[in-house]
């Protein structure tokens, strides 16, 4: 596999993301601390987040539309100069005497709305600046970028929080925002223009896609399964660590051996290129079953961190190969339409698992909901293999279409 950060046009995107993810990363300690701050209620910050996701899983499928229809460079660039606007706004907010939670709130939507347009932006944006015999890296590159920022974010966070107040945080992502927008003015990104229809033909175009490809729509079913279980374990893991583990260190270092796994997961995606990479992906998804029967059953604390050490190594992993795949196997010209079916299975099962969990606890014990996630997320992934799609699916050869991508300005 070539370097993909041989092309200018990937430099310059590779570069903005970089930044922008780091601003990112800092962002959810930062509004947690800041709300529990300013109104000492964990109800005001469940307000706040809700107005930022709700619309995100609302507006997601029109953004895939977006994407496609007006170009992913030009939509990413808008959304980037809007959360921009709604960060800086939440930042001045909150460094004034006495925030207005409302205000927070707005922006917290507005901010949510445009992330809605920007997820699906990132497949086809690698897909248009990288060639087909790079795109692997290129994802694993985007995902290593992540994780990284995953791990130095909360410290960032911390420092700013605490030497300048979590306003300053703010105001740091929304320039990294701006900074982001700068850069991606000056790619050169390759765009299939897209016949114009409605809006609900063009939904409807992208579900077709998705419904078409039997490997495609039943990994989304693994995929939202295993995001469900994740918020299980979030949920009913920590009274489990505290309770039965040793305490809240051990919650911190099970965290801290996720986030290494996730890195450690994509470092191996740049190098590794399974034959079959949809059916070893999703079988690798299936581990996360491990760590949570091991929290149902309260095993000893440094087994139950580095299963899940392990398990989120194998997310870190499948996460570029299959944006890969995805961007191989679909017609560039849907390929936002498809990333943002992907992220809303992916996304509205998470809330499910919030909602059901404690539930679940209350009436039949925590090891219940754990024990009945695993067993979920086990056969959901694991199940996969039953598709002859998923066993079959092999890597294509690279596009001679890919030839046009070396120019770095627009």
């Amino acid at each position: 596999m070539t370097s993909p950060l041989r092309l200018p046009a990937f430099r310059l995107l590779f570069l903005g993301r970089t930044i922008s993810a780091l601003g990112d990363a800092v962002v959810p300690a930062a509004l947690t601390l800041a709300i529990l701050r300013a109104t000492g209620s964990t109800g005001a910050l469940a307000v706040v987040l809700a107005c930022a996701m709700v619309p995100r899983l609302l507006l997601l499928p029109l953004g895939g539309v977006a994407a496609d229809r007006f170009d992913a460079r030009r939509v990413a660039l808008t959304t980037d100069l809007v959360r921009c606007a709604a960060h800086l706004a939440i930042g001045v907010e909150l460094l004034h005497a006495g925030p207005s939670l409302t205000h927070i709130a707005v922006a917290s939507a507005v901010g949510g709305a445009a992330s809605a347009f920007a997820i699906p932006t990132a497949s086809p944006l690698v897909a248009g600046t990288v060639h087909a015999d790079a795109r692997q890296r290129a994802n694993a590159l985007m995902g290593v970028t992540a994780n990284i920022s995953r791990l130095a974010g909360p410290a960032l966070a911390g420092l700013l929080i605490w030497g300048a107040g979590p306003g300053w945080a703010f105001v740091l992502d929304a320039l990294t925002f701006a900074t982001s927008a700068m850069l991606l003015a000056l790619v050169r990104v390759r765009h299939v223009p897209v016949p114009r229809r409605s809006i609900r033909d063009d939904l409807a175009r992208g579900w077709r896609e998705v419904r078409d490809r039997n490997w495609y729509w039943t990994s989304l079913v693994g995929h939202g399964v295993w995001n469900g279980a994740a918020a299980v374990l979030t949920t009913l893991g920590p009274a489990v660590a505290v309770g039965h583990l040793g305490g809240e260190g051990v919650w911190v270092l099970l965290l801290q051996a996720g986030a290494v796994g996730l890195l450690a997961g994509s470092l191996l995606a740049a190098r590794v290129r399974p034959r079959r990479p949809v059916l070893v992906g999703n079988l690798a998804l299936a581990t996360y079953a491990a760590p949570l029967l091991l929290l149902a059953l309260a095993a000893p604390a440094p087994v139950v961190i580095g299963a899940y050490g392990l398990a989120l190594a194998a997310l870190g992993f499948l996460n570029p190969i299959w944006e890969t795949v995805v961007q191989e196997q679909f017609p560039p010209h849907v390929l936002a339409r498809v990333t943002s079916y992907d992220w809303l299975v992916s996304l509205g099962a998470m809330p499910l698992g919030y909602a059901v969990a404690p539930l679940a606890a209350r009436a039949w014990g925590t090891p219940a909901p754990l024990i009945g996630a695993a067993v979920l997320v086990g056969v959901a992934c694991a199940g996969t293999a039953a598709v002859p799609s998923v066993r079959r699916l092999t890597w294509r050869a690279g596009s001679p279409a890919d030839a046009d991508l070396t120019a770095g300005a627009r």
